[in-house]
């Protein structure tokens, strides 16, 4: 029975995963367009602070808005204006009058769409599944973001190689579409049926879910351990192309390969956690794995000098971030009442999110203003040089192993947080979900 139960869900689960394929197929070719035209780290990063900040900005009153609206209704019209804005940028490529500034112009349409959208679609989960599958949902929705992560660069570098830029927006055009009418003519997601609160003012809404989160100091200390990983993931983020693309043996291939290997190994931990027992303690879990993500990946792509040694790196580093997503999203599920999940993820979002874009500038700033001229500067037989490689794209590469510093630092000062709520009623509830089902 709760298998035909499923079924709406994996129907909107396969097709917007698919989406998001033909999304990130785009986003990834721009990064490409964009920095091979400019070669400026900071001028690539910008269109991830575009799409970041009003996600940023605005989560907080979204999901206040999203308890009070249709769902279903609300994810439809914010995937159409997503769309529409990728086929202005089918326009301008076919115009050829494409420039910088169109492409944060519509990146942070793209963000302001995705921030009413994703507090509707993570209710519209919750009301969709069967609280048993909480965890395999969890992995299957890992599964499918690593299955993009591994086919995104390999079909976007193909087909932006071959093709050209135009051809990668036709294929996300495409995917939307499927998406879009699956979800219109066959998918039915029933409404919360708390109505008093629709009535409620989106301040005093968004007031509702902050206050929850100050109710809960340890689901808002996870949160706010997430946000400073966030801020080191987000100049990882930044920095990768910029190294990649800029050392004589990488190029963009090698960026891909090394993408593809980030794909491979969320792939193999989404399958780990949807096969595996749940974890004593999903707390504990969480921190771990994120200690072995930041104290990894970092340090191979700084010290690494060939890519097969940046592949390896890209493995040790993901091959557990779907365990610590899994674990997380369940604690949220199993402990945020429905009918207050729109407010409390948005507000999780603006507090676990707002480093993103920090992360991305900061990035930016640092690899062409500080650490690429400070390694421009050093002799060829120096200890930097040594250590870091010269010529461009070492400044990338000595920045690494800052974050791989700072990622190990913001895991001991909240793990030493975390320890002081071990004999506290809500830990004691989130180490027996299972048993509250």
């Amino acid at each position: 029975m709760k298998n035909k139960q499923l079924r709406p869900y994996l129907m909107l689960w396969s097709t917007q995963a698919l989406s998001a394929l033909g999304s990130g197929m785009t986003s990834y070719a721009l990064v490409l367009w964009l920095y091979l035209r400019s070669g400026s780290a900071l001028k690539t990063a910008l269109l991830s602070v575009c799409s970041y900040a009003p996600y940023v900005i605005m989560s907080v009153f979204a999901g206040a808005l999203t308890d009070r609206w249709n769902k279903k209704r609300t994810m439809l019209v914010c995937d159409l204006l997503a769309a529409l804005s990728t086929a202005a940028v089918f326009f301008l490529i076919k115009t050829e009058t494409l420039s910088e500034w169109h492409l944060y112009l519509l990146n942070a349409l793209n963000g302001l769409m995705n921030t009413i959208q994703q507090p509707a679609g993570e209710v519209a989960a919750t009301l969709l599944i069967p609280k048993d599958y909480y965890q395999k949902t969890s992995g299957l929705r890992s599964f499918s973001q690593s299955l993009n992560s591994i086919l995104t660069p390999i079909f976007a570098t193909a087909l932006f190689a071959f093709a050209g830029m135009d051809m990668v927006v036709v294929v996300d055009l495409l995917t939307f579409l499927l998406a879009f009418l699956t979800l219109m003519l066959f998918i039915h997601i029933p409404e919360s049926c708390e109505s008093g609160k629709a009535k409620e003012g989106v301040l005093t809404a968004a007031h509702e879910g902050l206050t929850w989160l100050r109710e809960n100091p340890l689901i808002l200390t996870l949160i706010m351990y997430l946000a400073c990983i966030n801020l080191v993931a987000s100049v990882y983020d930044a920095a990768l192309p910029a190294m990649i693309l800029s050392k004589e043996n990488g190029g963009e291939t090698i960026l891909g390969i090394v993408n593809t290997c980030v794909g491979i190994a969320t792939l193999v931990g989404s399958v780990l956690v949807t096969v595996f027992p749940a974890p004593k303690n999903r707390v504990k879990a969480i921190s771990v794995c994120l200690l072995l993500s930041m104290s990894s990946e970092n340090f191979l792509l700084a010290f690494g000098k060939t890519p097969l040694l940046w592949c390896v790196g890209a493995v040790l580093g993901w091959l557990s971030i779907p365990i610590m997503n899994a674990n997380l999203d369940v604690i949220f599920r199993s402990s945020i009442p429905v009918d207050m999940q729109g407010r409390v993820y948005s507000c999780r979002n603006t507090l676990q999110f707002f480093t993103i874009p920090i992360g991305f500038l900061l990035g930016g700033l640092l690899v062409d203003s500080v650490f690429e001229p400070l390694m421009a500067a050093q002799p060829l037989t120096g200890l930097l040089s040594s250590l870091f490689g010269v010529g461009k794209g070492s400044g990338a590469a000595m920045l690494f192993f800052v974050i791989g510093l700072t990622g190990v630092a913001v895991y001991l000062i909240f793990n030493a947080l975390l320890k002081k709520y071990r004999w506290s009623d809500e830990f004691a509830m989130l180490e027996n979900l299972e048993e509250r089902k």
